[in-house]
């Protein structure tokens, strides 16, 4: 996807199949999810998604699928 936003609904692939969720927000500095580092930067940003089940992931641009 090229540039999501803020409430985009999209789609990824995750360990059981594909995923579903909204897109929280841009993240350009490193956070920290479910005890991991994740790596961000201007650059390089990771987009912050909550899944339909709540969970919550960082992924980059290409991953997601604009549902």
């Amino acid at each position: 996807m090229k540039d999501p936003k803020k409430g985009d609904e999209v789609t990824w692939k995750s360990h059981g199949g594909e995923a579903h969720g909204t897109v929280e927000k841009k993240q350009t500095t490193d956070t920290k999810i479910k005890g991991h580092t994740v790596k961000a930067s201007e650059e390089e940003p990771q987009f912050i998604v909550r899944s339909d089940k709540g969970g919550k992931a960082a992924h980059k641009a290409d991953a997601l699928t604009k549902a």
